[in-house]
């Protein structure tokens, strides 16, 4: 039988030992990073990661200091190469709109397509598809000051949409939105980009909006790359203690290791013992700091015999499907986010069983950024 050579799939989005100095600071540290033909990709992190700057180098509104940036295979930023935005084919989607007042919703969809050299009537018919596409189809003739924020983010999408350039960039353009707004476009941005084929860059602060959305996360802090990898990878492995907490933390358990095996290890604690996976960083002999995820903790009668944790119920949280608690341990340490389809009572004492898989032990002098 004739062995299949595997097929590497062709990179929509390459990044490669980027550096960006604003002076004397940093914004950007040696990312080096790729996505996909077709791919969607988030940035996730918090203010000043480094994320917008990184959206603005591949969008060719900055100039980077050093490294490469390839799209579709072609070089756009290296040394003195550095194409201006026009020439990338690529769209980028605004968290302001960015919408002409002075223009309708269909001419400022069609405003993409002057490149084009199209036709009017060609024009007029793709801008008008676009427009029923997100469901404004009969709001083509409105000025932007005469629609709603969701509505004009949704005619921003279809601008950038309608052109098919082969990189579609986000930036933030959700957190202008109410909350039932936000999952509404949430989902529209996902199925509508996958179903026109660009390869997506996607900028959030809001890791529920990451995990929804990517086919890969690249985690950014303090201008580097912290961890890129699948969403599931990122919440069930992080890579450092960074990650970890600015993807979901209830709370952090002092201790030291008193044994290990594989690629967990057991801390003792002030609270009591627990087991804990570890990502990665390699644990010292005298402390450990334990990262719990929300998911993992769940909660039961302190007489239980599998409980490793007891508290009192500090506080207690209607969220439709059950409750959250926050469960308080003494000495200053609180669990948050402990969710249980029972209501248990503020004031009343309670136990805490952790899973090992949600736990994460790293070194406590590395717990503290990255």
């Amino acid at each position: 039988m004739t062995a299949v050579a595997a097929v590497t799939p062709e990179l929509g989005v390459e990044i490669e030992e980027l550096v960006k100095d604003y002076g004397r600071q940093r914004g950007l540290d040696g990312v080096t990073l790729a996505s996909p033909q077709g791919g969607f990709l988030v940035l996730l992190g918090p203010s000043g990661s480094g994320k917008t700057t990184l959206l603005r180098c591949i969008a060719g509104i900055e100039q980077a200091t050093s490294g490469e940036i390839r799209l579709g295979g072609e070089t756009v930023a290296r040394g003195h190469v550095h194409l201006p935005p026009n020439r990338r084919d690529l769209a980028m989607v605004f968290q302001d709109y960015a919408l002409w007042p002075h223009m309708t919703a269909e001419q400022n969809v069609a405003y993409a397509l002057r490149r084009r050299r199209l036709g009017g009537a060609e024009t007029a018919r793709r801008s008008q598809a676009m427009l029923d596409r997100v469901g404004l189809g009969h709001l083509a003739a409105r000025y932007p000051s005469e629609l709603s924020g969701g509505e004009q983010q949704r005619v921003a999408l279809a601008r950038a949409l309608v052109a098919e350039p082969r990189v579609l960039l986000f930036d933030e353009p959700l957190s202008n939105l109410d909350a039932d707004l936000r999952e509404y476009l949430r989902l529209e941005i996902a199925t509508l980009a996958r179903q026109n084929g660009p390869t997506v860059v996607y900028i959030t602060h809001d890791q529920s909006e990451a995990f929804a959305l990517a086919d890969r996360i690249a985690v950014l802090y303090r201008g580097r790359l912290e961890q890129h990898a699948a969403p599931e990878t990122v919440y069930r492995r992080p890579a450092t203690a960074f990650v970890a907490r600015f993807t979901g933390l209830a709370g952090e358990l002092e201790g030291r290791p008193v044994g290990a095996g594989g690629d967990r290890v057991r801390v003792a604690t002030p609270h009591g013992e627990v087991e804990a996976l570890v990502p990665g960083a390699h644990l010292g002999e005298d402390k450990a700091r334990v990262l719990v995820r929300p998911a993992a903790g769940e909660l039961r009668d302190p007489s239980s015999a599998d409980v490793h944790l007891r508290g009192t119920v500090r506080d207690v949280a209607f969220r439709g499907r059950g409750y959250e608690h926050a469960v308080d341990l003494g000495e200053g340490t609180l669990l948050r986010g402990l969710f249980s389809e029972r209501r248990w009572q503020r004031g009343g004492n309670v136990g805490v069983s952790l899973d090992p898989d949600g736990c994460f032990a790293f070194p406590t002098e590395g717990a503290d950024g990255d």
